[in-house]
C-alpha cells in the first residue's frame, strides 16, 4: 500500500510540474504577444504622426507660397497705381 501511495504521489508531482510548466509557457507567450501588439501599435502611431507632420508641412508650404504670390501681386499693383 505504501508503494502505491508513493507512486501516486510521484505521479501527482509530475502532473503538477507539467501543469506549472504549461502555465509558465502560456504566460510567456501572452507576454510576447502583448509586446508585439504594443510594438505594432507604437509603429502605427509613429507612421500616423509622420503622415500628419508631412501633411502639415505641405499645407504650411502652400500657405507660404500663396502669401508670397499675394505679396508680389500687391507690390505690382502698388507700382502700377
Amino acid at each position: 500500500m505504501a508503494v502505491a501511495e508513493a507512486r501516486e504521489a510521484r505521479r501527482a508531482e509530475r502532473e503538477r510540474l507539467k501543469n506549472e510548466e504549461r502555465d509558465r509557457l502560456k504566460a510567456e507567450a501572452a507576454e510576447r504577444e502583448a509586446a508585439l501588439a504594443a510594438a505594432a501599435n507604437a509603429e502605427a502611431e509613429a507612421r500616423e504622426a509622420a503622415e500628419a507632420s508631412r501633411i502639415s508641412r505641405v499645407v504650411e508650404d502652400e500657405a507660404a507660397r500663396k502669401a508670397e504670390r499675394d505679396r508680389r501681386y500687391a507690390n505690382r499693383k502698388a507700382r502700377q497705381s
